[in-house]
């Protein structure tokens, strides 16, 4: 049977995070933000497909910076996903995330939401740039990459590995009161890296488009974990880290279980369409998103009968008129 969601293997992943009140304060509440305001909030930070499935989540403090976190997901799922991209907002972008991933032999693509506040960085001093030069910030610091380059290699492969987990160790590079000399040598690999993206953003128009589709589709899926989540007033009663990873988790299942039901209605009404002789443009069918939920029954009574008319597949008939 054709299944929208897995009619090809999903070849790039994104952040999606949204914030949920606290019932009061918390083991990983954050208590004041500019953002969601005064009240203690904790923030979801999920990993979605480009086929709307979850691969990973996390609850951190609505306080919390979120790119140390962003690669978490990527190197901790434990699906077969063949995932080669990763897509996030601002929140998630750092000079450290461009350099672990291009050294995973991964692509990281942001979204750039100001271009006026990016640098570009070089070897070379800014003025052999001529009228560019005041893009350019400092120049970047070859002996320091070379000196430090075994100790990335090491981090690097230390993350592959899953030995330590991606936002622990960044934690603990950025937790010395000086700059850390091997988080100094990764933030120059990741200006490199930062600089060629920034190049092709400014380049390739599609690229941007891209973007902003695969992160458009995150926010669609927030929309649905907040019509799912109704309980307690949407918010999170659950003062410990442990019981609020564990309410996120149920979360992330109840809404890939209403992606999965209309995945499988949606492939339903695309053959019976074909079957009937329309037809029907391959391109599309990678526009149609399987997250509406206003035929799903999310509150008030549950019927459940032992006699439903359900074909073959354990489907219930579509809503189409039958051939004259």
């Amino acid at each position: 049977m054709f299944n929208l969601c897995s009619s090809t293997w999903p070849k790039s992943q994104l952040r999606a995070d949204w914030a949920f009140y606290l019932g009061g304060p918390g083991e990983a509440g954050g208590a004041v933000n500019a953002h969601y305001g005064r009240d203690p909030v904790v923030k979801i930070y999920t990993t979605i497909t480009d086929r709307y499935a979850p691969l990973h989540q996390t609850v951190i403090a609505g306080t919390a910076g979120e790119a140390i976190h962003a690669l978490d997901g990527l190197l901790g799922h434990d699906s077969n996903a063949d995932l080669t991209a990763l897509h996030v907002d601002g929140g998630g972008v750092s000079d450290i995330v461009f350099a672990t991933m291009h050294l995973l032999g991964l692509d990281f693509e942001p979204r750039i939401p100001r271009l006026s506040d990016r640098r570009l960085y070089a070897f070379e001093p800014s003025k052999r740039y001529g009228r560019l030069a005041p893009l350019f910030g400092h120049r970047l610091n070859r002996d320091l990459i070379v000196s430090h380059w075994p100790d990335i290699e090491r981090v690097i492969g230390a993350m592959r590995d899953r030995t330590v987990t991606p936002s622990l160790i960044l934690k603990k590079l950025s937790a010395y009161r000086q700059q850390n000399s091997l988080a100094a040598a990764l933030r120059e690999v990741g200006r490199i890296e930062r600089t060629l993206f920034t190049l092709r953003w400014f380049d390739d128009p599609a690229l941007r488009r891209t973007v902003t589709a695969e992160l458009n589709k995150g926010e669609a899926r927030n929309s649905l974990a907040r019509a799912v989540a109704f309980h307690r007033l949407g918010r999170f009663r659950d003062r410990g880290l442990e019981n609020q990873q564990t309410r996120a988790a149920a979360l992330n299942l109840v809404t890939a279980a209403i992606i999965l039901f209309n995945c499988r209605y949606l492939g339903h009404a695309v053959e019976e369409m074909r079957r009937r002789g329309s037809q029907i443009d391959p391109a599309m069918l990678s526009r149609l998103s399987p997250l509406g939920w206003d035929r799903i029954n999310l509150t008030g009574d549950y019927v459940w009968s032992d006699h439903l008319d359900l074909d073959a597949n354990g489907l219930m008939p579509l809503l189409i008129k039958p051939l004259p």
